[in-house]
C-alpha cells in the first residue's frame, strides 16, 4: 500500500512538474520566429536569385527550359509536393552543379545535364535539390551558419551587397551537414520510386563523380559540394532493394536526345 502511494505521488508530481514546464514555454514567441523565418525565406530567395541572375547567363531555350518544368511537375504530381514552391532556373555554366536556394529556388547549370549520361541521372539530382528543398534544409543551413538575425538585415537592405554574394557563393558551393546529405538522399530515392524512375541510374552518377574525385577537374563543382560520393551511392543502391517496382521512362527519348544537342549547340 505504501509502495503504491509513493508511485502515486511521483506521478502526480511529474505531471505538475511538466505542466509548469510546457507553462513556462514562451510558444507565441516560438511560433513568431517561425513566422518571421518564413517570411524571411520567401525575401531571401527571391533576392538571391536576384544576385545570382544578374551575375550569370540564364538559358532561355525554351525547349529546355520547358523540359526542365516537365520534369519537376511531374516529380511533385507524383510526391502530392506543391508545384508552384519549386522554381527551377538554368544557367550556362559548364560546371557539374545544382543548388537550392530559399523559397524553392532550384538553380541547375548547363554541365549538369549535358554531363548525365541518361535523363534519370539528371532527375536523381533534381530529386536530391527538391528534398533540400521541401525538407528545409536551406534555412536550417543558413540560420546556423549565418543567424537568423543577420539574414532579416539582408532582406531589409541593412547588409552590403558582399554579404549577399558570400551568401549565394556558399550555398552554390558548399556541403550540407553529411546527415542532411543522407536525409535529402533517401527522401531523393522516394521520389524517384514514387514518380517510377530507377534510382540506380542516380547512384551510378553518384559513383561516376567519385571515379572523379581525385583528378584535376575544376569544374566538377557538384563533387565538393557533396563529398562521399561513393559512399552515398552504396547506401542509395540498398535502400532502393527495399523499393523494387516497374520503372518508366519519364521523357520521350527524342525529347531528352533534343535538350542534349541544343545545348551542345550553345
Amino acid at each position: 500500500m505504501k509502495k503504491i502511494i509513493i508511485q502515486g505521488t511521483i506521478t502526480v508530481l511529474l505531471f505538475f512538474g511538466l505542466w509548469y514546464t510546457i507553462k513556462q514555454i514562451d510558444w507565441v514567441k516560438i511560433f513568431k520566429v517561425e513566422k518571421v523565418a518564413d517570411k524571411t525565406a520567401q525575401k531571401l530567395g527571391d533576392f538571391l536569385w536576384k544576385t545570382i541572375k544578374n551575375t550569370e547567363e540564364e538559358n532561355k531555350n525554351i525547349h529546355v527550359v520547358k523540359t526542365l518544368e516537365s520534369i519537376v511537375t511531374q516529380i511533385c504530381k507524383s510526391n502530392k509536393i506543391e508545384r508552384k514552391r519549386i522554381k527551377i532556373h538554368v544557367l550556362n555554366k559548364d560546371e557539374i552543379n545544382a543548388f537550392a536556394l530559399p523559397n524553392g529556388h532550384l538553380v541547375v547549370y548547363s554541365g549538369l545535364i549535358l554531363n548525365s549520361d541518361n535523363q534519370e541521372e539528371l532527375i536523381g539530382v533534381l530529386c536530391h535539390e527538391i528534398a533540400h528543398i521541401e525538407l528545409n534544409h536551406v534555412m536550417k543551413k543558413l540560420v546556423k551558419e549565418i543567424g537568423l538575425s543577420t539574414l532579416i538585415s539582408m532582406t531589409t537592405g541593412g547588409s552590403g551587397s558582399e554579404i549577399i554574394k558570400e551568401t549565394a557563393r556558399m550555398l552554390s558551393s558548399s556541403a550540407f551537414d553529411r546527415s542532411l546529405e543522407k536525409e535529402a538522399d533517401i527522401k531523393a530515392v522516394d521520389y524517384l520510386i514514387n514518380a517510377k524512375i530507377n534510382p540506380e541510374p542516380f547512384a551510378n552518377f553518384l559513383y561516376k563523380l567519385s571515379d572523379k574525385e581525385h583528378d584535376a577537374v575544376a569544374y566538377l563543382k557538384w563533387i565538393s559540394t557533396h563529398p562521399d560520393s561513393r559512399e552515398r551511392a552504396t547506401y542509395i543502391i540498398e535502400y532502393s532493394k527495399t523499393k523494387l517496382t516497374n520503372y518508366e521512362a519519364m521523357l520521350p527519348i527524342e525529347t531528352w536526345e533534343k535538350v542534349i544537342e541544343e545545348l551542345r549547340e550553345y
